[in-house]
């Protein structure tokens, strides 16, 4: 893997003269404050303004920050005109556009599509302060507020809709969110590297489109630039791949978004390929054709290192909302205020999950002084501390210094997952340095208790006895969630997780070692109904194994197909891109994409619910399987209905008012609905 220049050594920009903002200014009286005529960056963001390292925004407005740029923060603006995007001026170099730390459609709507009234990002959790696809919205008021200023996208509803992607909530196949924005570039995935040169580069006076050399960046193109070599995506997994790969000035091409959007096969094609093209370590350009131009990607960036991710979490965030927002309670805020992130990236690689796609599966982790240092900030500066801290982990609690224990191989590696269908011979599974860390940070004076929120990945966890023995002893509250999703072997193949035998391992361990802690505590496990290649009778299975280990759900989910997923493109296509996609050898998979069939799915996974019970006795029946109904304990219903109940048709009470279409006012798109 390339070396990448390293993320402070920039020479800083003029303007770090004016020094530290208190909080990024969002008015143009806070910029005359700091002495300020223009800032040099304006981020516009559908999150409240949160000056921490969990939201995006202030991780790279305060690096921003740190390499000598005055940044300023448009937060949730209202979009029904260009005006409030004028609040801070004209910025000198762009604008940085995100949805937030969510994808806007995921924020807004369920599962089955019906709208949250909700959010968690913002003041007072009100829901409807953003526009659905804010990033498209915001962008678009950008271009009508100051027309020649460059825009650039960023945050995960960018990188998870940075090619053609199915998008679920209009159900067809959208373009490039870079395309349907008209911004100048996107910056894909964990973007620190990438907006620290693209800004510097800019500032000097280069154009968006001319940063096609920066890794994790998404431009248009007009043509191939010369001295490239093109492969098409058809080719690329013939027996001579070796061979390409050599080439470092190979760029593969895609099926084109008109290929794409009509031809799911040729999408499930597509998606295989994005994802096999995602180690930095090896993966190769890619470009897709859009009409009269062609999208083209940058490999993925190079992970940081964990000098660089200190640096980066050490930056002078004020650990604290806006004050414009008075008292008014931010639910994310308060959920991770007392939290610290240790690590980033997941190799688990679940089918259905965007962290892999939007952090890459290389972990990157902090170090042990870095994280004990924030622990003591916590414990120091944020107000009505308990001596809790919340949690500490990432996007699992135990991958904390984790790799391939050999650099070459890491490097030439294109699995989509380290521990499927088993752990890599090549992974290094110690949980030694997390241990320590735990250890440490319990010592610290002040504090009481270090909680584990993030989700354990178990199959790690049973290598290591100690570890679980030092999780439940000191850090698991009454319960620990964890996530086998289902006990059938035809779903778990495409989720891409292990079989049920391993939770049944990890249970025991978990349960020794609870009755020897001389605890009470449980296991509470989170599974998923319809996703692609679950059977009925694959749900009917899951409910009789959650009725024999005494389970009973309150709170279930329906798989979401997200933008640019493995499952979502399962879904969409019926292939199974885990394998290869080729015309009329494609292997199928089953998708439940009736509402029906999902709510009956639902309903398995809460059998206990009356208000399932009609619609459970049907699919019994229809499934030859009445024998399950009735009043014993072999029974998974019984045949009679309390009074009152059974009415709603499935997944006991709906409650909120149907999605009727939300009326958008930008020029050009969205006149009405969602498209």
């Amino acid at each position: 893997m390339e070396a990448a220049k390293p993320l402070f050594s920039y020479r800083k920009h003029w303007a770090h003269k004016f020094g530290t903002a208190p909080f990024l200014p969002m008015s143009r009286e806070e910029m005359d404050l700091l002495g300020w005529d223009q800032c040099d960056v304006i981020l516009v963001t559908g999150d409240a303004y949160v000056d921490h390292p969990s939201f995006g925004m202030a991780i790279i407005g305060r690096l921003l920050e740190a390499q000598g740029f005055r940044v300023g923060i448009i937060s949730q603006p209202d979009w029904q005109s260009a005006e409030p995007f004028k609040a801070l001026g004209k910025p000198a170099l762009y604008f940085g556009v995100t949805g937030g730390n969510m994808d806007s459609m995921v924020n807004r709507y369920t599962s089955d599509r019906r709208i949250r009234h909700n959010d968690s990002y913002t003041p007072g959790g009100e829901g409807g302060k953003r526009p659905d696809r804010s990033s498209i919205v915001y962008a678009q008021r950008c271009r009508e507020a100051y027309r020649d200023v460059p825009i650039m996208l960023g945050g995960i509803e960018a990188s998870l809709r940075r090619i053609a992607h199915y998008d679920y909530w209009s159900d067809k196949v959208r373009r490039s969110i870079l395309v349907d924005a008209k911004a100048d570039i996107l910056l894909y995935g964990n973007a620190e590297r990438a907006i620290v040169e693209v800004t510097h580069r800019i500032a000097k006076g280069d154009k968006p489109n001319e940063l096609d050399d920066v890794r994790g960046v998404a431009v248009i193109k007009s043509k191939i630039p010369d001295g490239w070599t093109e492969a098409h995506a058809d080719d690329i997994e013939a027996a001579d791949e070796g061979a390409r790969a050599s080439n470092a000035q190979t760029v593969i091409r895609l099926p084109s978004y008109a290929q794409v959007s009509g031809d799911p096969e040729i999408y499930a094609r597509a998606s295989r390929v994005l994802h096999r093209e995602s180690n930095p370590g090896n993966a190769r350009a890619l470009v897709q054709n859009h009409g009269d131009h062609d999208v083209w990607l940058t490999p993925p960036p190079i992970p940081l290192t964990t000098p660089e991710m200190d640096a980066v979490y050490d930056l002078p965030y004020a650990r604290a909302p806006h004050p414009s927002y008075g008292d008014a309670k931010i639910p994310a805020w308060d959920m991770i205020k007392t939290s610290v992130t240790i690590m980033r990236g997941c190799f688990g690689g679940c089918s259905f999950c965007s962290i892999t796609e939007h952090e890459g599966r290389i972990i990157q982790s902090r170090s042990e002084g870095s994280i004990l240092k924030e622990i003591e900030t916590v414990r120091d500066k944020v107000e009505g501390f308990t001596g809790i801290i919340s949690d500490i982990g990432g996007p699992t609690a135990n991958m904390y210094r984790m790799a391939c224990k050999d650099k070459r191989t890491e490097e030439l590696c294109r699995k989509p997952s380290c521990v499927y269908p088993g752990i890599c011979p090549n992974l290094n599974t110690s949980h030694e340095a997390l241990i320590g860390l735990y250890r440490k940070a319990r010592e610290i004076p002040g504090i009481k208790k270090v909680m584990v929120a993030s989700g354990v990945r178990y199959d790690l966890a049973v290598e290591s006895p100690t570890y679980i023995k030092e999780l439940v002893t000191h850090h698991v509250g009454g319960y620990l969630k964890i996530a086998p999703e289902h006990t059938e072997a035809g779903p778990l193949s495409k989720m891409m997780k292990p079989g049920i035998g391993t939770y049944d391992r990890f249970k025991k361990m978990f349960d020794d070692a609870t009755k020897k802690a001389g605890k009470k505590y449980f296991l509470i496990p989170y599974f998923i109904a319809a996703h692609p290649g679950t059977t009925d009778e694959d749900m009917m299975n899951l409910a009789l194994w959650l009725k024999k280990n005494g389970y009973r759900a309150d709170q279930v989910q329906t798989f979401l197909p997200s933008p640019m997923a493995i499952s979502t493109a399962m879904y969409h296509s019926g292939k199974n891109p885990l394998k290869a996609v080729r015309r009329g050898a494609s292997e199928p998979v089953d998708t439940i994409k009736g509402l029906k069939q999902r709510r009956l799915h639902k309903a398995f996974l809460r059998y206990h619910d009356a208000e399932n019970w009609p619609l459970l006795r049907e699919a019994l029946k229809n499934m030859g399987r009445a024998d399950l109904i009735g009043p014993g304990k072999k029974h998974l219903i019984p045949n009679w209905q309390p009074a009152g109940t059974g009415k709603s048709g499935g997944e006991g009470k709906r409650l909120g008012k149907k999605h009727k279409g939300q009326t958008f006012t930008t020029k050009g798109n969205f006149p009405k609905g969602l498209k």
